[in-house]
């Protein structure tokens, strides 16, 4: 019989002393519960038809080893090391809803988070603000992410505001508060050029990155807040549209959409001096023929633009719709698009996943409970094997909830009627 592994020996150093390397989550464990490093656990190629059905109970502890491992490897003396523990359980927690195990360790992630932005260098500091968010995602709209924030949010700012701080780093650490956001964003409305001659191309990242966390941030404010800001910056935005950056011409129409739909929200009769002149240049990206152009800018250019003119001009939005195992939900707004485009760059590959079975997301979007449908309707249904991985994931998490409120004696009997 084979000896069973020793699984201190994870965590033991190489020889002479060298950092440990970290292994990611393998092919061989992409199961249920574990996923690969490289290849998105929630991409539905890597969930075949066949093959047996995979025991949920069986694997949470070997997910939960490994999981522990990474934190810890999170406190290593190398940065490479750090990184990849870093960028290890990002790929987890937007692959699984995990919120009782980060329950349990939050205060030791937020440390680590925090030592790692203090500590490390930009690409480090990045994969930390990157782990941060998907940290307050996973906990939710409750005291624990306020608590996240409350701890984060300083450390986060000061490097936002750091004009020293690599772009790369600052780019991906802009939650924060909307003054400091527009302080960096309407750098953009000056020239093109600095006061002192130098190209300010380099920062055109990091002021996109600060538009559209600011717009975000303004799809929950105060309406009375709102309509500050309309007045603030509605007539300074287009002035972004003539920007040399693609991205920073899309930005910016969407965001004249996003705002004109909430202005006409706080006022049914609002009316926009420059209309003349804003939907002649928002048609002339529409139907932009610059040969100078990549054929691939120019269609993506022109299809936003379409989209930004007909909210302007009529007041419409083209509803998309997203499936996610057995449901659908529409986004037919431009507030709507915003939040869901947001959280799709934070969870990439998992986005259907946690729309699936993250409460907090499903609050977000007004989705209600996770829908959990029998065995029987799941069959019929003739979904992939993967889809039905994800239904028979959120089930085994209900029920381990359930038997663990049933254990405690505290647990009141109804509320699980």
């Amino acid at each position: 019989m084979p000896k069973p592994k020793k699984r201190g020996s994870n965590h033991q150093r190489g020889a002479g002393g060298q950092p440990r390397s970290v292994q990611p989550f393998s092919d061989e464990d992409a199961s249920i519960e574990t996923m690969s490093h490289c290849s998105g656990f929630s991409d539905p190629a890597s969930f075949t038809e066949d093959g047996p059905e995979i025991d949920e109970e069986a694997t949470q502890e070997d997910l939960e080893y490994k999981l522990k491992g990474f934190i810890d490897l999170t406190l290593d003396k190398s940065a490479k090391t750090r990184q990849a523990a870093l960028e290890s359980l990002k790929n987890a927690f937007s692959s699984k809803i995990l919120s009782e195990f980060i329950m349990e360790r939050r205060m030791t992630l937020t440390d680590s988070i925090e030592r790692c932005i203090k500590k490390g260098k930009s690409d480090e500091q990045c994969a930390a603000a990157g782990l941060a968010c998907l940290l307050c995602v996973q906990m939710g709209s409750g005291i624990e992410s306020e608590e996240i924030f409350k701890t984060l949010g300083p450390v986060l700012k000061k490097i936002v505001c750091d004009g020293t701080a690599s772009i790369q780093a600052r780019q991906a650490e802009l939650y924060s508060t909307m003054e400091c956001l527009e302080n960096i964003f309407t750098k953009a409305y000056q020239r093109d050029r600095d006061t002192n001659g130098v190209s300010s191309t380099h920062n055109t990242v990091l002021h996109i990155s600060a538009l559209l966390a600011w717009t975000l941030l303004l799809t929950i404010c105060p309406m009375n807040e709102v309509k500050k800001k309309i007045e603030m910056h509605l007539h300074k935005l287009p002035s972004l549209l003539s920007c040399d950056d693609l991205n920073m011409r899309i930005a910016a129409g969407e965001t004249l959409a996003l705002l004109f739909e909430l202005a006409r929200e706080t006022d049914a009769d609002f009316f926009y001096e420059d209309m003349e002149l804003l939907t002649e240049k928002l048609r002339a990206l529409a139907t932009d023929g610059n040969k100078h152009r990549a054929k691939v800018d120019k269609r993506k250019q022109r299809s936003v633009f379409r989209d930004v003119l007909r909210a302007v001009e009529e007041r419409d939005f083209p509803t998309e719709m997203v499936k996610f195992g057995p449901e659908r939900m529409y986004i037919d707004c431009w507030v709507k698009k915003q939040t869901y485009d947001t959280f799709k760059d934070v969870l990439g590959s998992g986005m259907q996943y946690h729309l699936q079975s993250n409460d907090f997301l499903r609050n977000v979007f007004e989705l209600g409970p996770p829908v959990m449908v029998d065995a029987a309707t799941l069959k019929t249904m003739k979904i992939s094997r993967f889809e039905r991985h994800l239904y028979n994931s959120a089930a085994f998490k209900a029920r381990t909830k359930a038997r663990s409120k049933c254990r405690d004696k505290r647990a009141d009997v109804g509320e699980f009627f």
